[in-house]
C-alpha cells in the first residue's frame, strides 16, 4: 500500500512532491504541507482516503475503477510508479485467492464449453487484427500487440508478447492504453447488457471471458452479475490466458525473432492449486472463504489503481488509429460471441 506521508527532512524535495503542479483548479492539491515533521500534499491525502474507501465493504470493482478515473483526470495519481508496480502482483494474488472459491468439477465443465469459443475467437481476432492494422496503416508491432491483448487477456498478453517482438516502450504504452480504456468501458457496459438480454449466469460468464480483454475487468464485470458468472468467467479466462504461450512462440516465428524468452503466466498454476485444495480438502473451506473475500478486495483495489493510471495525457498519447483498431476488434469479438452464446449455450 502506498505511503500517505513522506518523512522529512531526508525525503523533502524528492518524489512526487517536487513534480510541477498543473495549472487549473487542482493546482493547490500539489502544494506541499508539513505536519508533525511529515511533508505531504493534498492529492496524497485524497488518494489515501479513496484507497481506504476501496478497501471497505461499501465499494465494488466498477465504483473503484470510476473513482480511479476521476482521480486521474483531476488531482492525478501521486504514487504512479508504486501503483503501476503493485497492480500486476495484486491482480495475480487476487486471482489465486479466487481459486479458493471454485469447484474443480464445475471448472472443468466450464472450460470444455469455452474451449471452442476460445480457439475460434483467438484465431479470428489475430487474423482480423492483421488486416485491419494494414488498412489503418498502423505500425506492425502496435497492431500485433493490440490484437494479442484483445484475443487473449489484455495487458498480460501484451506484457508477454512485447519482449518477443522486441517492442519499443512507446509501442507497448499505446497498446496498453488502448486496451485499458476499452476494459473500463466493458466493466460498466456488460452487466446492464446482460440483464437487458436476460442472459443466464453461465452465458454472461462465458461472454465476459471471451469479449473483455483484461482478467481484472472480466472478474469485476462477472462478480457484479453473480457468483456463478464469476466462476465461469474466471475459469474460462484463465484457460484462455494459457494461449499466451503458443501465441508468443508463434509471434517469434512470424516476426523471425531468435533468442527470445516467453514469459509464462505462473499465477494460473496457483489458481489451479487453490481450486483443487478447495475441492478436495473441505476442512480448508472456512479459510478459503476468507481468502476469497480478501481476493475480491484485492481486485477492487487493482481496478482503482488501473483507473488512477489512465490520465488525460495517457488517453491523448494513444492517438486515434490504435483506438479505431481496438474498438473494431472489440466490437466484432463482442457482437459475434454474444450472438453465438445466446443461440448455442
Amino acid at each position: 500500500m502506498p505511503q500517505l506521508l513522506t518523512k522529512t527532512p531526508e525525503n523533502a524535495g524528492t518524489g512526487p512532491l517536487t513534480s510541477a503542479a498543473p495549472a487549473g483548479p487542482f493546482r493547490s492539491f500539489h502544494a506541499p504541507h508539513t505536519l508533525l515533521g511529515f511533508t505531504f500534499t493534498l492529492r496524497q491525502v485524497v488518494f489515501g482516503l479513496v484507497l481506504l474507501y476501496c478497501l471497505s465493504p461499501w465499494s465494488s470493482p466498477p465504483v473503484a475503477l470510476a473513482l480511479g478515473l476521476v482521480l486521474a483526470q483531476t488531482t492525478g495519481n501521486p504514487f504512479g510508479a508504486q501503483t503501476k508496480k503493485a497492480t500486476a502482483k495484486l491482480l495475480q494474488f487476487s486471482v489465486i485467492g479466487l481459486g479458493f472459491g471454485m469447484n474443480a468439477h464445475a471448472a472443468v465443465q466450464a472450460g470444455r464449453e469455452g474451449l471452442l469459443f476460445t480457439v475460434a475467437s483467438i484465431c479470428g481476432t489475430l487474423v482480423l487484427g492483421y488486416f485491419a492494422g494494414r488498412w489503418l496503416k498502423l505500425n506492425r508491432s502496435v497492431t500485433h500487440l493490440i490484437s494479442c491483448g484483445t484475443a487473449i487477456c489484455g495487458g498480460s498478453a501484451i506484457a508477454a508478447v512485447a519482449p518477443v517482438l522486441r517492442a519499443k516502450d512507446e509501442e507497448i504504452s499505446v497498446a496498453l492504453g488502448t486496451v485499458f480504456v476499452l476494459n473500463a468501458l466493458a466493466l460498466f457496459a456488460f452487466p446492464p447488457i446482460g440483464h437487458a438480454l436476460a442472459m443466464t449466469q453461465n452465458q454472461f460468464g462465458l461472454w465476459c471471458a471471451i469479449a473483455i480483454h483484461d482478467t481484472s475487468s472480466v472478474v469485476g464485470a462477472a462478480a457484479a452479475y453473480g457468483d456463478q458468472a464469476l466462476q465461469v468467467a474466471t475459469t474460462v479466462k484463465l484457460a484462455r490466458a494459457l494461449w499466451i504461450i503458443p501465441v508468443a512462440l508463434g509471434t517469434a516465428l512470424a516476426f523471425k525473432q531468435k533468442g527470445v524468452k516467453v514469459k509464462l503466466p505462473y499465477f494460473i498454476l496457483g489458481f489451479i492449486v487453490a481450486m483443487l485444495l478447495n475441492t478436495w480438502l473441505p476442512a480448508l473451506q472456512p479459510v478459503g472463504a476468507v481468502l476469497v473475500r480478501l481476493a475480491k478486495i484485492g481486485l477492487t483495489v487493482t481496478l482503482f489503481f488501473i483507473g488512477a493510471g489512465l490520465s488525460a495525457g495517457v488517453l491523448r498519447a494513444v492517438g486515434a488509429r490504435p483506438y479505431v483498431l481496438g474498438v473494431l476488434l472489440w466490437g466484432v469479438v463482442s457482437t459475434v460471441s454474444l450472438y453465438v452464446i445466446l443461440h448455442a449455450v
